[in-house]
């Protein structure tokens, strides 16, 4: 281990979380900001009639916060995975504005590959993306409601790698 640099370190890590990437589905897929701060465990819809495609959870380790992520594919043309995190939305019917009052980012959820291509949020079934893009993101958390009175240690980092695989 004496004669390898830092950076043959850091491409080893890499091939190894692609590689485990590749053995998990997108549903089950876990990653982490590039400080390990917050974590986004994706989970399975449960209904193929449901109008969202994913469905995923942010967490602080070792903070108590809980944030809801919901990802609604478009495909009129062109197909875009529309991701929203929002906390504390009503449960059941709610309106535009009460929506829009709880959402903290709201935009397009992007896969990234090891040689930097940029694609769309795997279908349900489909290998995990090893990184995930979520473009905005550590700038609506820091400005969001969320963060009155500097609540936030720090916000997430808009590029996301994967960590693991739920059972």
């Amino acid at each position: 281990m004496a004669g390898l640099c830092p950076a043959m370190l850091l491409f080893g890590l890499a091939a190894a979380s692609v590689a485990e990437a590749a053995d998990c589905v997108q549903e089950k897929a876990v990653y982490a900001d590039r400080d390990g701060a917050y974590t986004f465990a994706f989970e399975p819809v449960g209904s193929e009639a449901a109008a969202t495609s994913h469905h995923f959870k942010v967490t602080m380790p070792g903070r108590d916060l809980a944030l809801t992520g919901i990802v609604m594919t478009s495909d009129d043309g062109v197909t875009r995975a529309n991701g929203m995190i929002m906390h504390n939305c009503p449960e059941g019917d709610a309106t535009g504005e009460e929506i829009a009052a709880c959402t903290v980012w709201e935009g397009v959820i992007y896969s990234v590959e090891g040689n930097s291509l940029i694609g769309i949020l795997p279908s349900a079934g489909e290998k995990a993306a090893p990184e995930l893009l979520f473009a905005g993101l550590g700038p609506a958390f820091l400005y969001s409601a969320l963060n009155e009175s500097g609540r936030l240690p720090a916000p997430p980092w808009d590029l996301l790698s994967f960590r693991g695989c739920a059972p």
